[in-house]
């Protein structure tokens, strides 16, 4: 099996994910996936695909990853690897789509707005 490789993103961060037949290793950022997510809930998140369709240990994964936050960049590296599961196998596509790890959280921040303090939060009114 050659190498597939898929993007995934979430609010700003894009994940480039390299998948081939190995051992089960992730690296990400050349780094290896403990050292890059030190919360183990967020290397939990990495791995869902997997669990769901009991393929661990049967991948290798080279993750590259920039932009957001640790919990952004995990759920980009999610989708990534759920898109990379269906063309290794498309039987894997119903079990995915239910989980739903294969639906683009399109969810962004709302951007600040003049003449308020947050995007919705506004200035303090005083009456008198």
């Amino acid at each position: 099996m050659e190498a597939i490789n898929t993007i995934g993103r979430r609010k700003t961060s894009v994940a480039r994910i390299y998948m081939s037949a190995g051992n089960g290793s992730i690296t990400v950022n050349h780094r290896d996936i403990a050292d890059y997510f030190p919360s183990e809930i967020l290397r939990i998140i990495v791995n869902q695909p997997f669990a769901v369709t009991n393929q661990f240990g049967a991948y290798n994964v080279n993750v590259n990853v920039q932009g957001g936050g640790f919990k952004g960049q995990a759920e980009a590296v999610r989708l990534a690897i759920a898109r990379a599961l269906c063309e290794v196998n498309p039987e894997f596509k119903s079990v995915l789509r239910g989980e739903g790890f294969l639906t683009r959280d399109s969810r962004m921040v709302e951007r600040k707005k003049y003449g308020r303090r947050k995007a919705r939060r506004r200035f303090q009114f005083s009456k008198r």
